[in-house]
């Protein structure tokens, strides 16, 4: 029979069938032992009397009751580890230590005697024969198994608790060769851990080479994204694969497993650090309560409701005019718990269906997220752009007001300040109208109601964002497209934003500002590097001319801003109790005139006229914020912002 016929075999046998061969071959095994042993010692054939039958069969009879006991039947022998070898080294000796004691007690009813050196053979000879034929077994199967596929040859980022789990895990799946670790600290370098080498983060490049590995998994957290974009770039010139470890805090939490690894993506490379949730803020404004999300389906939108959804809500109604959008979200958000979920297909200009929504279910809480966000096709669309954003967001304020939500958050953006763009201007326009109508509501109600603003910059992935465009472009083997080559722009996650969005809310007071704390500004260029990089390409220019990608500068677009801005005044930006949460200097007296604002800007948009649409705008905000407009940012408040981002 071949080597894969006695594989099939052993594999359709039960598993009692399996244990009962095993205990068949260490009954005969351990028997043949003993009289071996007689054997060499007489140095003849040896034929035992009756006492010395019983003595060579007492020997098997005492050894199985240890060997079930210690466990020596339940391994699966394909899968058997080489620690097992002291397990049943301390099996054979303690039912050789049972079986000495048996025969000097034999001894003292006259028996014939054992002499010590078959002790000491049967010893040798039992361990030899379990731990060999156990083994055994395991090389048979594997060899009657095809030819397992060469491993993965790894090296890891990393020589913390993390790294150490993840190669234990690793080596456990058996798919994956480590054969290093990376590592800073001059202490650690030189020493092993579960004996392999921890090497210096500066022979990466050697290693990669001379060992042929093929992936870098980065286990560290605690590593900073500058450091983490270094390790990344030396990494560009080798056909490595670069995936990452998952935050320790989300191992903790059990959101994965400690062999779970991913690719490593542009959130990892971003010039900031997130920072976890407080669990506290997420829960104030969500449990319990009635919440409207409008603009659901989108990017920002459908974060926020999977962040609400994880709050137990009371209820959460989904509001969207984008059919397959709001069925795709509800589906998602069926499985995040039992509250009540509706969906509600319509658009934020309709003040009907928003007053029956509104007093239908006694909505305590609005997420204001519905906004058309792409500059250039806002620009194309002005009329529809403001109807949306300006108007729309009116119907949605007022319509607030007069019914029973008790808290307002409309989610803003860094293009609202000092606003070159229609969509930046409408959103600025979004802010003025959520603080007049906050200070009414306040006036009216007190503190019980709380309208405010949540302003923050671009979020990876986002519909409005330029990662989706230079995804599409690198797919399709380029050139990716810039407008300025110093273009700057702030970045954050999707789910940190939209959590930020949440605890935002739970810190706001009535017509605040809240301003996400968005990190350092992000050169377009260095992102549109890194996702060549991670997309496993080169850039293509002077230096590398046979690259995989061109990037190519096309010229800034007429509403475009070259580097954008969170604040109006930083020098008034005041710290909460959420260290990546800022508030802007409160505005007296500057939404007065939002009602004749408004006024002139509803008659611009029945008139149909663009121009005429585009003047009111502006000149109406230029107006209201005059004395921001024309005022540079003053070196000393650029200053202060930095010392609060600091020491928050």
């Amino acid at each position: 029979m071949t080597l894969v016929g006695i594989h099939q075999w052993i594999h359709t046998r039960p598993r009692r069938t399996k244990r009962a061969l095993l205990l068949a071959a260490d009954i005969i095994g351990l028997t043949m032992i003993i009289w071996l042993a007689y054997c060499f010692r007489f140095e003849r054939l040896f034929i035992p009397n009756r006492e010395q039958i019983f003595l060579i069969l007492a020997g098997p009879a005492i050894a199985i009751p240890v060997f079930v006991y210690m466990g020596l039947y339940r391994a699966v022998l394909r899968y058997l580890r080489e620690r097992a070898i002291w397990t049943i080294v301390q099996a054979v000796t303690i039912s050789t230590l049972i079986w000495v004691s048996m025969v000097f007690l034999t001894l003292s009813y006259g028996a014939e005697g054992v002499p010590r050196t078959i002790v000491v053979l049967y010893w040798i000879g039992g361990i030899v024969a379990v731990t060999g034929s156990r083994f055994g077994i395991k090389w048979l199967l594997r060899r009657g198994l095809p030819r397992p596929k060469e491993k993965t040859r790894v090296l890891i980022f990393g020589a913390g608790d993390a790294a150490a789990q993840l190669a234990e895990a690793l080596r456990a799946a058996g798919d994956c060769q480590v054969l290093g670790f990376l590592s800073d600290d001059p202490s650690l370098q030189g020493m092993d851990i579960l004996g392999i080498r921890i090497y210096p983060t500066a022979r990466i490049g050697e290693l990669i080479t001379n060992m042929g590995i093929h992936e870098v998994i980065i286990a560290t957290t605690s590593s900073s994204t500058r450091k983490r974009r270094e390790v990344v770039a030396s990494l560009g010139q080798f056909p490595v694969k670069i995936r990452v470890l998952p935050p320790i805090a989300d191992l903790a939490a059990g959101k994965y497993l400690v062999s779970y690894i991913r690719d490593i993506d542009i959130d990892d490379l971003l010039g900031r650090s997130p920072v976890p949730a407080d669990p506290a803020l997420l829960r104030a404004p969500v449990e319990g309560r009635v919440i409207l999300i409008t603009g659901a389906a989108g990017s920002i939108g459908s974060a926020v409701c999977r962040t609400v959804a994880q709050a137990n809500p009371a209820k959460l109604i989904l509001l969207d005019f984008n059919e397959l959008g709001l069925y795709q979200i509800e589906r998602e958000l069926r499985r995040y718990g039992a509250f009540p979920l509706v969906a509600v297909l319509g658009s934020i200009t309709d003040a009907r269906l928003l007053r029956r929504v509104l007093d239908e279910h006694k909505v305590e809480t609005v997420y204001h997220c519905a906004a058309y966000k792409h500059v250039s096709l806002v620009e194309e669309n002005q009329l529809e752009g403001v109807r949306n954003n300006v108007m729309g967001t009116l119907t949605v304020v007022k319509e607030a007001c007069a019914s029973t939500v008790e808290n307002f958050v409309l989610i803003s953006s860094d293009k609202a300040v000092r606003p070159k763009s229609v969509m930046g201007a409408t959103k600025r326009w979004a802010e003025l109208i959520v603080r007049h109508y906050g200070m009414q509501a306040a006036r009216k109600n007190g503190k019980r109601r709380v309208f405010s603003c949540v302003r923050f910059g671009n979020v990876i992935g986002s519909s409005g964002s330029v990662v989706p465009l230079f995804k599409e472009q690198i797919a399709a083997g380029g050139p990716v497209t810039l407008t300025h080559e110093g273009m700057t722009r702030y970045f954050m996650s999707v789910r940190e934003a939209a959590e930020l969005i949440v605890q935002a809310g739970a810190l706001s007071t009535s017509c605040d500002i809240l301003l996400l704390d968005m990190g350092e500004p992000v050169k377009i260029r260095d992102l549109a590097e890194d996702m060549i990089m991670l997309a496993g390409l080169t850039v293509r220019d002077a230096d590398n001319p046979d690259g995989d990608i061109e990037i190519v500068t096309i010229g800034m677009r007429p509403a475009e801003k070259l580097c954008e801005e969170l604040f109006y005044d930083p020098s008034g930006v005041t710290a909460t109790r959420h260290p990546k949460i800022l508030r802007a200097k409160p505005q007296d007296g500057t939404a007065g005139g939002v009602p004749a604002m408004l006024k002139q800007l509803s008659d611009a948009i029945e008139s149909g006229d663009e121009a005429e649409v585009r003047r009111v705008l502006f000149e109406q905000l230029k107006e209201n914020d005059s004395e921001r407009a024309n005022q540079a940012l003053p070196q000393h408040a650029v200053e202060t912002t930095t010392q609060l981002r600091h020491s928050a």
